[in-house]
């Protein structure tokens, strides 16, 4: 082994034993499936923490965190009972630092949810989508849900099984030059990772149930992909290149509805 090779093997040695690990596969409330957890959820909010404050600090100098009142009080206002709805699934979120930004970025059609319930929503996703209230509310739901389900802490717990693979990943996934180490990195590499198809599906059925909990139309989960397909025939949206084709997306979301339809016929009612 070269010495260039040893002080990346004890470094990333070093990069595991700070992240708090534990050595144990878990089941994970709400989808009742067994994850990978070498991370900590614990420890994967706090890393979160630390990536989504440096990621956006470049982006709050150039003036385009939460720079269009009219936009942000919209997204906040739909994102509030699903995020009741949320604690209502895990309380255990309750104690969440729950916070959401809009990054002024029109070509970008995003969104994402860190572990924690750190949240953005690109303005390109209003201005390209023109999502209405109800398919709006699917998305920030869907992004919700991949924090309840932890998925970044199963993306971090992958990355840190490879960590010496860590930093040429950080390079792949063209990060932006920031100072950005152990946990921070893994986190802000769980952003920019895909999800896998199994995560896709949790995140579709746990986000239309909490919409619909919390007052919308579970319709709108299958225009809003519509709309999704149209968009991709000009341009790709950020967001298609870690989901799922549009289509696909729209006949597994077109069984659920009738399940979700007594939900949000409650939720009209009160």
């Amino acid at each position: 082994m070269t010495r260039l090779l040893k002080f990346r093997f004890y470094r990333s040695l070093t990069l595991l034993t700070s992240l708090g690990l534990s050595t144990a596969c878990v089941t994970t409330s709400p989808t009742g499936r067994t994850q990978l957890q070498l991370v900590s959820e614990q420890s994967a909010i706090a890393s979160s923490k630390q990536a989504y404050t440096q990621m956006l600090a470049p982006l709050a100098e150039e003036n385009k965190v939460d720079s269009k009142p009219n936009i942000k009080r919209r997204v906040d206002e739909i994102a509030k009972p699903i995020i009741e709805q949320a604690i209502n699934m895990r309380p255990d979120t309750a104690n969440w630092a729950w916070e959401l930004k809009i990054i002024d970025d029109p070509k970008t059609v995003n969104a994402w949810a860190m572990a924690g319930g750190k949240m953005a929503v690109y303005t390109g996703l209003i201005e390209v989508i023109k999502p209405n209230d109800d398919e709006l509310a699917q998305v920030l739901a869907h992004e919700i849900s991949h924090a309840l389900a932890k998925h970044s802490v199963e993306k971090m717990s992958v990355s840190a099984a490879t960590a010496l693979g860590v930093q040429a990943i950080g390079v792949a996934a063209d990060l932006p030059p920031i100072a950005m180490q152990g946990g921070a990195l893994l986190a802000a590499m769980a952003v920019s990772l895909p999800n896998s198809r199994t995560m896709e599906s949790e995140a579709d059925r746990i986000g239309i149930e909490l919409a619909a909990r919390a007052g919308f139309n579970p319709h709108a989960a299958v225009t809003l992909w519509e709309k999704m397909g149209a968009a991709s025939q000009s341009r790709q949206p950020q967001l298609l290149s870690t989901h799922p084709h549009p289509q696909a997306r729209q006949m597994a979301l077109k069984t659920l509805i009738p399940q979700m339809m007594p939900l949000y016929e409650q939720a009209q009612g009160n």
